[in-house]
């Protein structure tokens, strides 16, 4: 059974790209860009790991990243929030994710947090 990836940003290129690499590496991928019902997503889909765009349109990351968290069923399941827009004041930490991975990213940077995380979950 392939692992599945959950997929958020609001860039339909950038969406294509990971779904595309992801799905390379044998995984499962699923991409979208919407926000506001992403837990109903992913009860359906049944994640093992979310990557989250930090300034997705709609609702605010570190709330759906908190969401996931707290969701019984998504509790112990790893996040990735992805941003170009990183402040190292911030505690992302707090917010619940587990990695984070600055934009613009290289294809066998992200393919390496993914594995990790998996694998570290297995």
């Amino acid at each position: 059974m392939l692992n599945r990836i959950l997929v958020l940003d609001d860039n339909q290129d950038l969406l294509n790209i990971v779904e595309e690499t992801l799905s390379y590496e044998n995984y499962q991928v699923l991409v979208t860009s919407d926000s506001h019902n992403l837990i109903e997503i992913a009860k359906i889909f049944r994640p093992d790991l979310f990557i989250l765009d930090y300034k997705v349109t709609g609702m605010k990351s570190e709330e759906i990243c908190r969401q996931i968290k707290w969701h019984p069923q998504f509790g112990r399941v790893p996040v990735i929030l992805s941003s170009a827009y990183f402040h190292k004041d911030i505690n992302y930490e707090s917010m619940g994710c587990d990695d984070v991975i600055a934009k613009p990213f290289g294809l066998d940077e992200l393919v390496g947090k993914v594995s990790n995380l998996v694998s570290a979950r297995a």
